[in-house]
């Protein structure tokens, strides 16, 4: 039996172990981790076999499994040492984790934060949907993940976790005027070690953040992947040297940078995020009616992001992954470039992101993904 509080929100860490531990999620013959199981999403993980396809799809009514049967050119074990991706093509992987979802109870995915800065796009599709990364009210069944490496071939095996789940129950969305309360009561959004003030928060169904394109003394402000780079094994816990895999931006004069069409950025944000204990958050995909461009991938801010109980983090900067199509894009210091939509927590996690549970980018100030050694501060 479920023992959920009563009320809307995002279920937290407690939550998630409680559906564990009465089957609402399960994962057949297999154990869940608990480690998998963050302060407010829970790490998906690939299972035996991926399959190399013709095309992205959605099943439409049908489940996924008949559905791919069309579009399979290749069926590739991922046991033992894993498997190599390609760039550019896409992969069908069957994930190990699995839903019984009560009506009421949904869904959403969104790529681990690690994933999204390698470049590797990946969405869940589930049965008879026509969504993707939304996992409906009362779902039954198995998930699967789309993976396409953008820039970098892969390797990747079973049991290794790309993307992220998040549940909820009820309306949990703050608006904009629920947003500006919580931020006059707890900061939201510091520039400069202060907080924001209430007349310069940008709003319009979410938070907007701003791009830094100063970069300090240095004038480095970010990375741009490479072409024709190493393969980059994620199997790997070890960081390695970046230099086969990115070059540096610096900003150019008048606090600028032109992007070139279809090449892939990591930036940072010019303000500094804190999620407090009992809020979530996530990074929503850039409105295309502002310019050819696509700001960031991997989406969820887990609570405690950028908070610290004590009062000494007030926040910490968010990495944005950034690519223009079409044509080459101008982006300026200061300029708003992604939103942040937030939602009230069911109940605040035992356990905050942060030291505690090993999280790799509280308090980051560079841009490069856990797999890459950092720079010197």
């Amino acid at each position: 039996m479920l023992n959920l509080p009563a009320g809307d929100g995002v279920l937290a860490s407690q939550h998630l172990l409680d559906l564990i531990h009465n089957g609402v999620i399960h994962a057949g013959d297999f154990t869940i981790p608990p480690e998998n199981v963050q302060p407010a999403s829970l790490d998906l993980r690939l299972d035996e076999v991926a399959y190399r396809i013709q095309c992205s799809f959605l099943p439409g009514t049908q489940p996924v499994e008949r559905k791919v049967k069309d579009y399979i050119i290749d069926e590739i074990p991922l046991h033992n040492d894993g498997v190599v991706l390609e760039t550019n093509r896409p992969y069908l992987i069957p994930l190990k984790e699995r839903l019984s979802l009560p009506i009421g109870m949904r869904g959403k995915a969104n790529p681990k934060s690690s994933t999204g800065r390698l470049d590797v796009f990946t969405r869940v599709i589930t049965d008879e949907s026509y969504r993707f990364d939304e996992i409906a009210s009362g779902y039954d069944g198995r998930l699967y993940l789309e993976v396409v490496p953008l820039s970098f071939p892969i390797r990747v095996r079973e049991n290794l976790a790309l993307n992220q789940l998040r549940l909820s129950v009820g309306h949990a969305e703050l608006s904009d005027d629920d947003i500006r309360l919580r931020h006059a009561e707890d900061p939201l959004l510091y520039s400069s070690g202060e907080p924001v003030a209430a007349e310069n928060l940008a709003l319009a169904g979410g938070m907007f953040l701003s791009l830094d394109i100063r970069g300090g003394t240095t004038r480095h402000v970010g990375y741009r992947a490479r072409d024709h780079a190493p393969l980059l094994d994620m199997t790997r816990s070890e960081a390695r040297p970046s230099e086969g895999y990115w070059e540096r931006v610096y900003a150019e004069q008048g606090d600028r940078v032109v992007l070139t069409p279809e090449r892939f950025y990591l930036l940072m944000s010019r303000e500094a995020v804190c999620i407090p204990p009992r809020l979530a958050s996530e990074m929503t995909a850039y409105d295309p009616t502002s310019g050819e461009l696509r700001t960031h991938y991997a989406g969820f801010f887990d609570p405690g992001f950028g908070y610290a109980i004590d009062g000494r983090l007030n926040g910490a900067r968010a990495a944005l992954e950034v690519r223009a199509h079409d044509v080459p894009f101008m982006i300026e210091d200061g300029q708003r470039v992604c939103k942040l939509t937030f939602e009230r927590m069911l109940e605040a996690p035992l356990a905050l992101y942060g030291q505690s549970i090993r999280s790799s980018y509280q308090g980051q100030d560079d841009a490069l993904g856990k797999h890459f050694l950092r720079p010197p501060a």
